[in-house]
């Protein structure tokens, strides 16, 4: 299987829909979208006094549906796959996310993927939605979907969460083909829950080459206990990297934003890596982030205590060459489809303005590496 990158259409205000031109020339396997209601940013530090990224979008917050803009990607395209990254299953309904992965895939003429997760507080909790038991929720929703794609006339179902009764999708699968479901996991049950149920694997996590491998050895192990083909599931993953010289990393390491990183990853996974996290021994990443508690008092103190060596011990840095050997390392472990992060483009204009070239660059040079 060959090595393709994907590319990342943001969701967010300043809506780029001009890039879809050059996603959709042929380079990349796919369009991914990601799908939030909240950023990771906090309040408190996205402001004109932190970064000049303040003085042209006056919140972090500005985020469309997903869904729809996938909708709108798809009428604008023809050959590129598109795909959420990811649609929690926890602010939507089974039958909802059932009928509108149909639509995109009509739409589309059949280049839709699901991308599905099990939810993060920041987009959830705020809203009022019940974030109890997160994964079972998701396992069920992933019943329900495939239900109705699969069945003819009206189903019924009881399950803990969801209940179907006389419920019927009657829309037929484009050219007789669901759409692909692509699974964003971490944990031991949603590693289990991708093997049984996913075609492909879309991850983000602080791991190291050989954590990845470990973590597909779970998938395939289970597609294989399921009767599934494991190497049918296709293996992506979103590397947050940084991107520059030697001089330009000492300025992206001094950046708010760029410290403010930290809080995307948990304490015992910093703890992995040698660092104490500056949030504390109990700090869960993602899953502890709601960016309008977090006071500026709160995140001063941590930004005092971001050691940059941590940072750069997490995140894969340097010069598009150097980056894309270590990328090469994840490949070599299995990895297909990467999608590079460039988080220096959070450092500020300057660096947002060069961002999109290095990833560019760094996308080549991982090719070159790969023999292609």
């Amino acid at each position: 299987m060959k090595v393709q990158p994907a590319a990342f259409l943001r969701t967010t205000l300043p809506l780029g829909m001009d890039a879809l031109d050059d996603y959709d020339s042929g380079r990349y396997h796919s369009i991914w979208l990601p799908d939030h209601m909240v950023s990771f940013w906090p309040d408190s530090i996205w402001t004109p006094e932190f970064t000049d990224l303040a003085t042209v979008s006056p919140s972090p917050h500005r985020h469309l549906d997903a869904m729809a803009v996938a909708a709108a990607a798809a009428v604008k395209t023809e050959n590129t796959l598109l795909a959420t990254c990811v649609v929690d299953t926890v602010r939507r309904h089974p039958s909802l996310l059932a009928q509108s992965a149909l639509t995109i895939s009509h739409l589309s003429k059949g280049r839709f993927i699901m991308g599905l997760g099990s939810g993060e507080t920041e987009n959830t909790v705020p809203y009022g939605f019940d974030f109890s038991k997160p994964v079972g929720r998701f396992e069920e929703s992933l019943q329900v979907i495939k239900l109705l794609w699969e069945s003819e006339g009206p189903v019924n179902f009881e399950g803990k969460f969801y209940k179907l009764h006389h419920a019927r999708l009657d829309t037929e699968l484009y050219e007789g083909k669901a759409p692909p479901i692509w699974i964003g996991a971490a944990g031991p049950r949603m590693l289990d829950i991708t093997g049984r149920f996913a075609d492909g694997w879309w991850p983000a996590g602080a791991w190291t080459p050989e954590e990845y491998a470990d973590k597909l050895k779970v998938i395939r192990d289970s597609a294989e206990r399921a009767g599934r083909d494991p190497m049918a599931i296709v293996p992506a993953f979103v590397t947050t990297c940084l991107l520059g010289d030697d001089d330009e990393l000492a300025e992206i390491l001094e950046a708010p934003l760029i410290k403010a990183w930290i809080l995307q990853i948990s304490a015992a996974s910093l703890k992995e890596f040698g660092f104490d996290h500056p949030m504390g021994e109990n700090w869960r990443g993602y899953q502890d982030i709601d960016p309008a508690i977090l006071t500026r008092e709160r995140i001063l103190e941590m930004l005092d205590k971001v050691e940059p060596e941590a940072i750069l011990a997490v995140i894969p840095n340097g010069s598009p060459k150097k980056v894309a050997q270590r990328l090469k390392a994840y490949v070599d472990a299995g990895l297909r489809v990467p999608k590079l992060l460039d988080y220096g483009s959070m450092a500020g204009l300057k660096f947002g303005a060069i961002s999109a070239a290095k990833v560019r660059e760094t996308e080549d040079e991982l090719l070159r590496l790969c023999g292609q």
